[in-house]
């Protein structure tokens, strides 16, 4: 997992750190410059810019202009107005016979104006740098973006890289972020702890079940899809073809129209929705519903059993109800309808950019990209989060592996194949559904 640290936070630890401050931007200065090395190959005769603000991220920029310049780069500092701090004063008073005459031909501009304490914006005269051809390398946060909400202001960079200090800010994962920040590395600085806002979810925090060596199809895990109405069957079957993909033994759909399920997916198990079948271990209840289901709705909501409720089977939640792995797929419009459901023993995976598993401190899932941003994806991801339930994960875990491998899926599939349907999607995850795709 990653830690999230708001800005505060961040400048809390700085403070109550025992390292000294011009350690700290020594050692933050430092790494910047060695991922300038290692990543764009700056070295003897290299031409490099650093922009120098007059706060601690001016003092950091100060670092990487020395060490590059020790390389045998020409660096040429353009700063905004002196250092303000002991430590940036220090830091500045080093690279002080650097060079302040620019080149018209820049491989690299290191920016280092304004770090996590600023507000959104970038002054008017530093912004042609952000429209110029070499690469941007963004010290802890592009100038310009808020470092707790990701709003980007006027003129706010958009680096190629950006190099962030012992921890993620939300700005890095929120809002305009990843559109500004480019790669994020994280440096560790000699930091420890801090209180996070929010956990970035990674691979290991992303388990799939093993399946036995003797399993047969319906000890090997089982989902039910309830859904498919009129001109939206579809739904349900991508939700089940998913599910069936993402390691469930047994899949079937109650909808309808089972004649035209069973069709499209001659795979699948299909019902009438007018008498549901018993046997199976988890529901996902909602992808393709339409009105006029209320009480199979509330009966999923109440259900005594690992269940999934999607799309038209959302509605608000009563405190204390429901099944513990009871797991909720709202997109953002959604999640605002169904108000404050922090009483309920339920999981909220609440889709979006990013999606986030709502809890005490949430977790945020980055895997995906715009390529997800395409009709039945989110159908793909329901049935993903039946077959963990159904393969015995929480829902909490299941909520979180799913759209965590539902986005590698998508960028896997972007990049094989330029585009990103749900349709190949819902193929797509079986790559990715034990612990050695």
């Amino acid at each position: 997992m990653l830690p999230v640290l708001t800005a505060a936070e961040s400048s809390r630890l700085d403070a109550a750190s025992s390292i000294a401050m011009t350690d700290l931007m020594r050692r933050a200065g430092v790494a910047a410059a060695h991922q300038a090395v290692v990543r764009y190959g700056i070295r003897y005769g290299s031409r490099v810019v650093v922009l120098a603000g007059p706060g601690n991220n001016g003092g950091d920029a100060y670092v990487v202009a020395t060490a590059l310049a020790r390389r045998g780069a020409a660096v040429s500092i353009v700063p905004f107005g002196s250092p303000q701090s002991e430590a940036a004063v220090h830091h500045g008073r080093r690279a002080g016979t650097i060079s302040r005459i620019v080149p018209e031909e820049v491989d690299l501009i290191v920016d280092g104006l304004f770090g996590a304490g600023s507000r959104p914006g970038v002054p008017e005269q530093f912004r042609h740098w952000g429209e110029a051809p070499a690469p941007i390398l963004s010290l802890d946060l592009p100038s310009g973006l808020d470092a707790d909400t990701g709003e980007a202001g006027e003129g706010t960079f958009r680096a190629d890289c950006t190099v962030a200090f012992h921890s993620l800010k939300p700005g890095h994962v929120l809002g305009d972020g990843p559109d500004h920040c480019g790669d994020v590395v994280v440096a560790d600085i000699g930091l420890e702890g801090g209180d996070p806002s929010f956990l970035v979810v990674e691979a290991s925090d992303a388990p799939r079940p093993s399946r036995l060596r003797r399993a047969h199809k319906w000890s090997a895990g089982s989902v039910l899809v309830v859904g498919g109405s009129r001109g939206m069957i579809g739904a349900a079957v991508m939700a089940a073809r998913s599910a069936l993909r993402f390691g469930a033994g047994a899949v079937g759909i109650a909808t309808p129209d089972p004649g035209t399920a069973q069709l499209l997916a001659p795979e699948i198990l299909a019902f009438s929705m007018d008498d549901l079948p018993g046997g199976f271990d988890t529901w996902v209840v909602g992808p393709g519903l339409a009105n006029g289901h209320e009480e199979l709705v509330a009966h999923a909501h109440d259900r005594a059993g690992p269940t999934v409720i999607d799309a038209g089977a959302l509605r608000p939640v009563a405190p204390g109800s429901g099944h513990e792995d009871i797991v909720l797929t709202p997109h953002e419009g959604e999640r605002r309808r169904m108000g404050d459901i922090s009483q309920s023993h339920v999981t909220v995976l609440r889709k979006g950019n990013p999606t986030v598993i709502e809890g005490e401190v949430p977790w945020i899932v980055n895997s995906g990209g715009p390529e997800l941003a395409t009709i039945g994806t989110g159908d793909v991801l329901a049935g993903m989060v039946g077959a963990l339930l159904a393969r015995g994960s929480t829902g909490p875990e299941a909520a979180r592996s799913a759209a965590y491998w539902h986005g590698v899926a998508g960028a896997w599939l972007q990049s094989e194949q330029g585009f990103v349907t749900a349709d190949a999607l819902a193929d797509a995850v079986g790559r990715f559904a034990w612990s050695t795709p």
